[in-house]
């Protein structure tokens, strides 16, 4: 069964509902994964969001900070709310689904300014938080399995992930530190980056460009931060991926863009 996964940190969904609407009206989504949602399930805009056409919805929020949402149109088998490094600090949803698809979306801690975990509490809790998510996949691997992994994993792992590998070695989200630990993540389930299955590695590739840039699109300062990744079942699965740069110039926008994966 044909299935279009999107993934976008939204940065308040609740600012940026019209944006949503534009999303799901144009890319037509099945399944739309959001991170930084900013609103605990209190306030989580339920109905704004099925009048779009997302009837079943595993939101897991807190208040004014992270916050992760799975929006789907296709009902969900379980829901899943796992915790990470002792805190219930909303990062990581999973949602079941009929067809054997498990999909986890998270939001992995950004990290900081300084690249030291003795110096940098909100650094260490990022490699904790990495370490805590290859150990459980590892312990949870089987074959065969269909597992869809995406989110704002707030590090680019490759240096044509960044506009400056050189520039960006010592700067949070680009360090070797953070890069090796991804690779740990990845190698624990044997996932398939499901967007560089179709473009080559040397190729630039960004999903996040700083809103501290007086013009984002001519300075072109991008990262890769936010990814899609399959079991190794489901790759032969994957039709196409896209990158929706042109949504940084949305008006209002947030500074990540979604991205999507096609599953046949």
């Amino acid at each position: 069964m044909a299935l279009k996964i999107a993934t976008w940190n939204i940065n308040s969904v609740r600012l940026r509902l019209d944006l949503v609407a534009r999303l799901t009206a144009t890319a037509r989504p099945d399944v739309l994964c959001l991170q930084e949602t900013k609103a605990d399930n209190t306030v989580f805009p339920y109905d704004d969001l099925k009048a779009m056409g997302w009837r079943h919805i595993h939101a897991v929020g807190m208040k004014g900070y992270n916050g992760v949402a799975i929006l789907s149109k296709r009902p969900f088998t379980a829901r899943e709310t796992p915790e990470w490094c002792g805190k219930v600090d909303a990062r990581h949803a999973v949602a079941h689904f009929r067809d054997g698809i498990e999909l986890h979306n998270f939001y992995v801690p950004a990290g900081g300014d300084v690249p030291d975990p003795d110096a940098n509490p909100k650094f260490a809790h990022k490699l904790r938080f990495l370490d805590e998510m290859t150990a459980w996949f590892t312990a949870r691997k089987q074959a065969p399995s269909r597992l869809v992994l995406v989110g704002d994993l707030n590090i680019a792992p490759l240096e044509s992930d960044v506009w400056s590998h050189r520039q960006l070695l010592k700067v949070v989200s680009h360090t070797p530190v953070e890069v090796e630990r991804l690779g740990r993540l990845q190698a624990s389930h044997d996932w398939v980056d499901a967007v560089r299955n179709f473009w080559p590695e040397d190729e630039k590739l960004y999903s996040w460009w700083s809103y501290r840039a007086r013009d984002w699109e001519a300075a072109d300062k991008g990262r890769r931060l936010d990814h899609v990744w399959v079991t190794p079942e489901l790759a032969p699965r994957l039709k196409g991926a896209e990158i929706l740069r042109e949504a940084r110039g949305w008006q209002q926008p947030s500074d990540h863009v979604p991205v999507i994966v096609s599953l046949g």
